[in-house]
């Protein structure tokens, strides 16, 4: 293939390229700008079907197709810690009409899992918005005697080395939350991995054979009602309005806060009129009362944010969880 943008340039000069390629892509990006969506957009999603990220992007994708009044086809591109889902969205036309939903595991990875992860931005695609996050939520065997954050700390502190916490993969986010729990109340847990599944894992902390675990609300919550386990803290941001008396994390380990969560990007290229129209839609999407009632009752909670903003939040979470990272990592 030919690389005219090459060949004009050797020709013109770095000067005079951009203003032709300026000049070029006005009329696209006005027209795009103007007029878009004017067909039905697709959405690649790194999750699996049904999992809480695809349905949370489902909602979101079924909230802006009423708003735009075109279908919106949410594509499924499991695999590879995302890997598989970021070559399909980059490989894309980046024309406003395939965007791409990744999830925190795309971004915060253990080095050499997968091809071309971790992801970085702005190098690997253009930011969006926020769609949402899911905060992870701190559960106790009932009979260990522990109602709070700060006992269990207290607890790990005087008998070190003896309170065992399951973890059901090594590199997720409930691990990596363990982690940074440990690194910042300065304690030292005994991790019990699991790899026969969530389900075994629940089972032994309820039954006493495990101390902690730490899981987001759709895995932990029907355990939590049938008081298998005991919830003493959730590591959002501020008390959730469905759990008005579980204190947060931050409340006794200040600034901590952990959750899985959601950005929407598009391919590099795409004309930015469009880019800012998408993320002022999606955030008009996020405010919808009905929307938050159905993430919600999945644990999930939409936060508008502009493209810069997003953006500044991916890279925050980056720096985050890094250390943690390296931790597991030389273990």
């Amino acid at each position: 293939m030919i690389n005219w943008k090459r060949r004009l340039g050797r020709h013109l000069g770095h000067a005079g390229l951009y203003v032709i390629m300026t000049v070029l892509a006005l009329p696209t990006a006005a027209v795009q700008a103007g007029s878009y969506p004017e067909k039905p957009v697709t959405i690649i999603s790194d999750a699996s079907a049904g999992a809480s990220p695809d349905v949370t992007t489902r909602f979101i994708a079924d909230g802006l197709g009423k708003l735009w009044g075109q279908q919106l086809i949410v594509i499924n591109r499991p695999g590879a810690n995302g890997s598989i889902a970021a070559r399909a969205a980059a490989e894309a036309a980046s024309d406003g009409y395939t965007l791409f939903m990744p999830s925190l595991s795309t971004f915060v990875a253990l080095s050499n899992v997968a091809p071309n992860v971790p992801l970085k931005l702005p190098r690997d695609f253009a930011t969006i918005g926020f769609a949402a996050d899911q905060p992870m939520f701190i559960a106790v065997n009932p009979a260990l005697g522990i109602t709070t954050l700060a006992q269990l700390i207290e607890r790990a502190k005087s008998q070190p080395n003896t309170i065992t916490i399951a973890t059901t993969g090594v590199g997720r986010l409930t691990h990596l939350t363990g982690e940074l729990l440990q690194s910042r109340a300065d304690i030292k847990l005994v991790t019990i991995p699991y790899t026969t599944g969530l389900a075994s894992a629940i089972s032994d902390v309820g039954s006493g054979r495990v101390s902690v675990i730490i899981e987001g609300y759709a895995a932990i919550i029907g355990a939590a009602k049938a008081g298998q386990v005991k919830l003493i803290a959730v590591a959002s941001q501020r008390r959730l309005s469905e759990f008005p008396d579980l204190p947060t994390v931050a409340e006794t380990v200040p600034g901590f806060s952990a959750s899985g969560w959601q950005v929407l990007l598009a391919p590099n290229g795409t004309p930015q009129p469009v880019i800012k129209k998408v993320s002022e839609d999606l955030a008009r999407v996020e405010t919808d009362a009905e929307l938050q009632k159905k993430l919600a009752a999945m644990g999930t909670y939409p936060r508008p944010l502009t493209p810069e903003q997003a953006l500044d939040f991916v890279n925050a979470e980056q720096t985050k969880w890094a250390p943690a990272l390296q931790r597991i990592s030389t273990q």
